[in-house]
């Protein structure tokens, strides 16, 4: 990593700045993730988009686009919360699907459970018309370095 780039990221990350750490993640910015902080708490949008469909006669997102929404989304928040200036690997990483992701806007919201020396453990829960109707809900382990 060069020093331009870990100043980059140092600034975003003391700034708040999601879409500078998104900017580094080219699966991120494939799918089209946004992050909002609001105070303390950030909160994750995947934008309604046609090639994010996996069946497009409901219309329905892919599972495997809203798990990897998800994912990133709750490597970006450990990556602001910790102060990481690299992605952060995935240990592990199970999810629910609770109910179709129709196509118009996702949310998602990472919650630490509990964050060790080496191993933050997350939840992540996604939803998309109210926060208290998930469509799907994931536990991570991301590797701290």
């Amino acid at each position: 990593m060069t020093d331009k780039l870990k100043q980059q990221l140092t600034e975003a990350i003391a700034n708040k700045d999601m879409a500078t750490l998104i900017a580094n993640i080219p699966y991120a910015t494939f799918i089209g993730i946004e992050g909002l902080a609001i105070g303390e708490d950030f909160i994750f949008k995947l934008p309604k988009n046609d090639d994010n469909l996996g069946n497009p006669t409901l219309p329905a997102i892919h599972g495997g686009v809203l798990g990897g929404f998800m994912e990133t989304s709750g490597a970006l928040y450990v990556m602001m919360s910790s102060e990481m200036l690299t992605v952060p690997k995935v240990v592990d990483f199970s999810i629910d699907y609770l109910s179709p992701g129709h196509h118009i806007d996702s949310f998602a919201r990472c919650t630490v459970v509990r964050r060790g020396r080496k191993i933050a453990n997350l939840s992540v829960v996604a939803w998309q018309t109210s926060e208290d109707e998930p469509i799907a809900t994931a536990r991570a382990h991301f590797l701290l370095k």
